[in-house]
């Protein structure tokens, strides 16, 4: 039997660690216990954000020579934002590849590098969430909305909340009414 690789080494430690010490806004596990290289995460809606809420759940697929190279995320739940492609693919720094961007809008300081780890992706994830860069958007339409029509913008992203609690069977109304006692 071979060795285990350094990435598989490196995800179960990040894996054990979440499972004893969880981080709040978000939780993650394997998608299937027979491969460490793909991730089922679900984030929630950052507090006093649009996205206030939300259950959004995602899949991190891990490259075979993670962490020299970054993993890719996507979200299977409806997310209307200026970094997530239609597709769902987030597109943020840290998950570019490392070194020089070829475009010239980020520093390689910005990008990939071998310390994140799944927790610094997530939460990089939520900090998105809360501060839209429509600078480089990887959704023009979410980004001219964001900056031209804010209140249409915010009814699609309400759709993605609902639609999200749906899924997971939460009323929000009830939460936000038992946060009060």
């Amino acid at each position: 039997m071979a060795s285990p690789s350094q990435a598989s080494l490196l995800l179960q430690k990040q894996l054990k660690d979440l499972c004893k010490n969880p981080v709040d806004g978000f939780s993650a596990g394997l998608v299937d216990e027979s491969n460490l290289f793909e991730w089922s995460v679900t984030i929630i809606g950052p507090p006093d954000t649009l996205y206030e809420g939300g259950f959004f759940n995602a899949i991190m697929t891990f490259p075979s020579n993670y962490p020299n190279s970054p993993p890719t995320v996507r979200f299977t739940s409806d997310v209307w934002h200026p970094n997530v492609y239609p597709d769902g693919k987030v597109c943020i720094s840290i998950l570019h590849p490392p070194g020089d961007d070829p475009n010239g809008y980020e520093l390689a300081s910005e990008r990939w590098m071998p310390v994140h780890t799944v927790e610094s992706i997530v939460l990089s994830i939520i900090s998105m969430l809360s501060s839209p860069n429509d600078e480089s958007p990887a959704n023009v339409e979410a980004a001219k909305e964001w900056r031209e029509r804010r209140d249409e913008f915010k009814k699609k992203v309400g759709r993605c909340v609902r639609k999200s609690q749906e899924m997971f069977g939460v009323d929000f109304g009830l939460l936000r009414h038992s946060k009060r006692r």
